[in-house]
């Protein structure tokens, strides 16, 4: 099982998230959704807020939210450094709802370019979050 596993790690400020052995790894980088399987050339790259999903050797899914962070890839090692993490039954819609709409206000008010790059990153990371939690539903139907 050695060369059709490989070992993945998610952490975040919090801790450790997630810790074990996966067959493929989906995570949203910078430039688009990659997957990762073992044996995966070396890679360093950053991640944009969204879903991680982890395949187990034995076919279960394991889903988690990322607000953003960064991925290093070794031939035998993933290892997920999120800004934040959540595993998707801890995700809340209605906060990530409320977020979203507090978000989009501050946008028309149109303040600082601070609080302006501030609220869309914000309104981003609350679309990635409502966007997983409309996926997650459609594969439980």
């Amino acid at each position: 099982m050695a060369n059709s596993t490989i070992n993945v790690d998610i952490v975040s400020a919090e801790g450790e998230i997630y810790s074990g052995l996966a067959a493929m790894v989906f995570v949203p980088a910078s430039q688009g959704e990659i997957g990762i399987a073992p044996r995966h050339a070396p890679l360093l790259t950053l991640l944009k807020a969204g879903e991680v999903r982890v395949q187990a050797p034995d076919g279960e899914e394991h889903a988690f939210y990322v607000g953003g962070g960064a991925l290093e890839v070794q031939p035998q090692r993933v290892t997920v450094l999120a800004d934040t993490a959540l595993r998707a039954k801890d995700l809340d819609e209605a906060a990530a709802l409320a977020a979203k709409q507090r978000a989009e206000e501050l946008l028309l008010e149109k303040g600082e370019k601070i609080s302006i790059a501030e609220a869309q990153a914000e309104l981003l990371r609350a679309i990635a979050q409502l966007k997983m939690l409309e996926r997650l539903r459609k594969a439980r139907k």
